[in-house]
């Protein structure tokens, strides 16, 4: 079964089990659907109210892409467990002739970038999701600004753990060139998403008068 089709119990005790997947690639994929799931809300409960309708236009954007990366964030949650299980059936390959040992040492090392390549996209669109959590911080109900300011949490924190697995599943991969462009891609990410969650922060911490 697929995992976004358990119950949140379901989902949580199969994560809790021995079986190492789902795990960490796939639980950031699952915030930032829930951070992209909260922009959605924000921008759903802007629209329509009167005294917010300068911002309808921007909050409508908003609604409709938050909808379409909660899709996309769901998708790789799959896409990262259904590629760690595809690298340890590379790694089940049988290896008793060189053309045996041949082919799984392919299949292993094409199995490792896919196990990369999925963080990085979750990564990536965690850029995404904190861009609309700003978007929902600065234009959304401010009846709702705290629930902008999860969104952003999530796609900091999601990010992060995407840029963890991005690096532990290079380990492995031995086409230098690859593995150079996937960790500029995720310092660019991580640079891009600390800025914006910061500024996010600082602007709720002032906002709401915390400490």
């Amino acid at each position: 079964m697929a995992l976004q089709n358990l119950t949140v119990e379901g989902f949580v005790r199969e994560l809790a089990s021995d079986s190492p997947a789902p795990g960490g690639g796939s639980v950031a994929a699952l915030c930032g659907s829930l951070g992209a799931g909260l922009s959605a809300m924000v921008a759903r409960l802007t629209l329509g109210k009167e005294k917010y309708r300068e911002h309808w236009d921007a909050m409508e954007a908003l609604q409709a892409e938050g909808d379409q990366l909660l899709a996309r964030f769901l998708s790789l949650m799959e896409e990262d467990t259904e590629s760690f299980n595809a690298f340890m059936a590379a790694r089940k390959l049988p290896k008793e002739t060189e053309g045996q040992k041949a082919a799984r040492a392919q299949a292993i090392q094409e199995a490792s970038k896919k196990t990369a390549l999925v963080p990085l996209e979750t990564l990536k669109a965690c850029s995404d999701l904190v861009r609309l959590a700003g978007q929902a911080v600065a234009h959304g109900n401010p009846n709702a600004v705290t629930d902008a300011g999860t969104a952003a949490l999530l796609a900091e924190a999601a990010g992060w753990g995407a840029a963890y697995n991005v690096s532990i599943n290079l380990s492995g991969v031995e086409d230098q060139t690859f593995v150079a462009r996937c960790r500029r891609e995720v310092q660019s990410a991580l640079e891009e998403i600390g800025t914006r969650a910061r500024e996010i922060r600082e602007k709720l911490r002032k906002d709401l008068e915390m400490a």
